[in-house]
């Protein structure tokens, strides 16, 4: 049904990108006039009012818009707010986390960043990098494999049996280089070892040359809603120096999750 809707919605001159701009667009003069009808939308938009309902349904239909059946209007719906609150909460995480960032980042010499699950896929929100650091890419935005990188990890071991199949089942694993782990049982005791532990680690498993150790970062429930890690050549990131480190790690995720409300 919501896909008939939406079809019909785009079967318009201009296609799709063109329907996508008019939503936008419907959304903005509900929003501007605090509620508007079919009527007001159609002439704002200098469209007919039977192209006009068409969109207001496929909107209400996403929870976008609900409509107020006594006056026939339509004001913006509950949908909103759900995406709405899952960007600040990113947002607000990557601030909160970002003194904590740049004072760990301070203390290790090395790269840290904030990563969170993103889909099937792990993907860096905020980084810093210390005074030892060598450049490289920007990894903030990309998209990374779980079950070969470090923050990928911790947040793969703080999820349900069931969530964690769902998650692998549809990320696979895929080898990156000859340490990638591609058994789903190697996998597993890791995932295990870093419950016990805290942290989970990657030795030149997504990239030759590439380790990371991450810590889970928690939110005012209690759950997982972040890891924070410290990446570095291999060379100098040993298993020695990221025995030495955890310790500073877990007061970074500490502070981190403190400061998202978590209390201990």
């Amino acid at each position: 049904m919501v896909n008939d809707r939406v079809e019909a919605a785009t079967a318009e001159p201009g296609g799709g990108v063109q329907s996508v701009d008019r939503a936008i667009t419907v959304l903005e003069i509900v929003a501007r006039n605090d509620g508007a009808g079919v009527g007001e939308v159609a002439l704002e938009l200098g469209v007919h009012k039977s192209t006009a309902s068409r969109l207001l349904s496929a909107l209400e239909e996403r929870d976008l818009v609900e409509a107020d059946g006594e006056r026939g209007r339509y004001r913006l719906g509950f949908g909103l707010l759900r995406l709405a609150g899952r960007a600040v909460g990113r947002l607000d995480l990557a601030r909160q986390a970002d003194a904590v960032l740049q004072d760990f980042a301070t203390t290790v010499g090395e790269t840290v960043n904030l990563a969170v699950l993103r889909g099937h896929f792990v993907v860096n929100v905020a980084d810093a990098r210390g005074p030892a650091a060598i450049a490289a890419q920007n990894w903030v935005g990309r998209l990374t494999p779980l079950h070969a990188t470090s923050s990928g990890k911790i947040l793969l071991a703080h999820q349900s049996p069931a969530a964690r199949k769902q998650l692998l089942d549809a990320a696979g694993l895929a080898r990156h280089t000859p340490h990638t782990v591609t058994s789903r049982r190697l996998l597993g005791e890791q995932l295990s070892q870093a419950l016990t532990a805290g942290i989970a680690t990657s030795f030149e498993e997504y990239e030759l040359g590439l380790n990371a150790v991450a810590a889970p970062v928690q939110g005012h429930a209690g759950t997982v809603v972040a890891a924070v890690s410290v990446s570095g050549p291999a060379y100098r990131l040993d298993a020695d120096r990221v025995r030495a480190i955890t310790p500073v790690l877990a007061r970074a995720a500490a502070d981190i999750s403190a400061r998202m409300g978590h209390l201990d």
